[in-house]
């Protein structure tokens, strides 16, 4: 049983950092499609409380889009429903991560907001050493480079 769920964590592990390799990627180039580095330096450099309320701002963003997924569901629309909860996900992740990224240091300042840092950190951080060692994640890491190496190969 212990390896049977090693083996699901690793899969949902290896799919959370492609997409989280894929996400990053685009959102740097979205900041630079869009030249908002101005921005970003700012926002690195606001002072703890300024830095809560835009860390919160596109968490609070999201809520709507989660009821209009709600909405779809009611209404029998399960396909748009599942595709906008997607898109809303990947689109959260994407902006979160990177204001949380840029204002680490100030939201850190927060006693609640650490403590949920460091113990989600530490978890994480367990689990990943437990995953890194299933065949099946190492076979994965082998197959990410090679695709990498082929699509850089394409590219040029």
């Amino acid at each position: 049983m212990k390896k049977i769920l090693l083996t699901l964590l690793a899969i949902i592990l290896i799919i959370e950092e492609w997409l989280w390799d894929a996400l990053s990627a685009f959102g740097h180039a979205l900041v630079r499609w869009l030249n908002l580095q101005r921005v970003e330096l700012w926002l690195s450099h606001t002072p703890p409380n300024t830095a809560l309320v835009v860390f919160l701002i596109p968490i609070l963003l999201i809520i709507p889009i989660n009821v209009a997924v709600v909405k779809l569901m009611v209404l029998g629309q399960l396909l748009k429903a599942l595709l906008l909860e997607i898109l809303a996900k990947l689109l959260a992740t994407l902006i979160v991560a990177r204001v949380f990224a840029l204002t680490k240091q100030q939201l850190l300042t927060f006693r609640h907001i650490s403590l949920i840092y460091t113990t989600v950190t530490a978890w994480l951080n367990w689990a990943h050493q437990k995953i890194v060692q299933t065949a099946i994640y190492r076979l994965s890491k082998r197959w990410k480079t090679e695709i990498k190496v082929k699509f850089a190969a394409w590219l040029q």
